[in-house]
């Protein structure tokens, strides 16, 4: 397989884990399987699997296989310790000096297949059956702002801190089984999402800030009480 066959392999996995809904972090099946579905030898499936590692899309572990998105910057090991030291305040005042800028970058720097990725995301938090698939939308929504500002050092970034957060203990109490229709993160997803797609950074970290205030000013009195 030439470098044009390994990049036409590569986009049909993308379509794949698309519609397969894989989230980020996930583990894709074993190369004997996808090697199988789509009809390659393991060593043209791996060549397609570097395109999409390079790009930041995949990141894969001997032993361990193919996971969702760019190579954690932290083992588990950190992540656990750094997820003690930090509170879930601290964790949201972290976001709050990061992610705003990453909402202002993405909306100059994000592709077209950027912006459909985003969308989608925000899509599917709205379309989630129960807390549990919308907290993985939301998680993927939010890396996929990240990931399109087109700079790898703050995706690592990102990383970092998603982990953390994610290793932090929040215990939030849920009353329902799935997210009220009226819940206030989609439309402030909506207004964040909508402020990168016409490219106004400015318009577009204020909203991401805003949500995130929304977010502490709901969660932290909720786990305090």
């Amino acid at each position: 397989m030439d470098a044009t066959g390994a990049v036409l392999l590569a986009e049909q996995i993308k379509q794949y884990v698309a519609a397969e809904r894989f989230n980020h972090n996930d583990r894709l099946p074993p190369e004997r399987v996808l090697s199988q579905h789509f009809g390659v030898t393991r060593g043209e499936l791996r060549k397609a699997l570097a395109e999409l590692e390079q790009d930041g899309l995949i990141w894969r572990h001997v032993g361990r296989g193919t996971f969702i998105g760019a190579r954690p910057v932290l083992n588990l090991a950190d992540a656990a310790y750094l997820g003690e030291l930090a509170s879930p305040a601290q964790v949201i005042a972290a976001r709050l000096v990061i992610e705003p800028e990453l909402a202002r970058l993405a909306a100059t720097y994000a592709t077209r297949s950027d912006f459909d990725e985003i969308q989608s995301c925000n899509s599917r938090c709205r379309a989630a059956s129960d807390w549990r698939s919308y907290e993985a939308w939301d998680n993927n929504l939010h890396y996929a702002i990240a990931k399109a500002t087109h700079n790898k050092l703050l995706v690592y970034l990102f990383d970092i801190l998603n982990v953390v957060r994610r290793s932090t203990v929040w215990g939030q109490p849920r009353t329902t089984k799935m997210p009220p229709r009226d819940h206030a993160s989609f439309a402030e997803h909506d207004a964040i999402c909508a402020a990168i797609v016409v490219r106004d950074g400015a318009t577009a970290s204020l909203r991401m800030r805003d949500h995130l205030v929304s977010v502490r000013d709901r969660v932290l009195p909720a786990l305090s009480g």
